[in-house]
């Protein structure tokens, strides 16, 4: 699958010709301009390649095979990406209306 990069190249390359300060909001902690604080990013990173997921931060969900019917499985992907979310939130709903509590 080929991904399209959100990144405005030009840009990038125009900034790094003018070997100008990088712009920053003034509320962000990290300043790019700022060669310690570029190097203490680069020591604190992980590095992964695309598609390769992280560790979760709080692993909540557990993985299983699951067997669907076709017009389940077409009415969740028919809303693009992030279907397995929005089928999870429909099972969620179902227990919370189903549970006797």
């Amino acid at each position: 699958m080929q991904h399209s990069s959100k990144t405005d190249w030009q840009r990038v390359k125009a900034e790094a010709a003018a070997d100008e300060p990088v712009a920053r909001d003034a509320d962000d902690l990290y300043d790019p301009n700022d060669p310690a604080a570029v190097d203490a990013f680069w020591d604190a990173a992980t590095v992964r390649r695309r598609g390769e997921r992280g560790p979760q931060k709080a692993p909540t969900k557990q993985q299983v095979s699951l067997r669907l019917s076709p017009e389940v499985l077409a009415y969740f992907k028919a809303g693009g990406s992030g279907w397995q979310t929005r089928l999870d939130q429909a099972l969620k709903d179902y227990v919370r209306e189903h549970s006797h509590d």
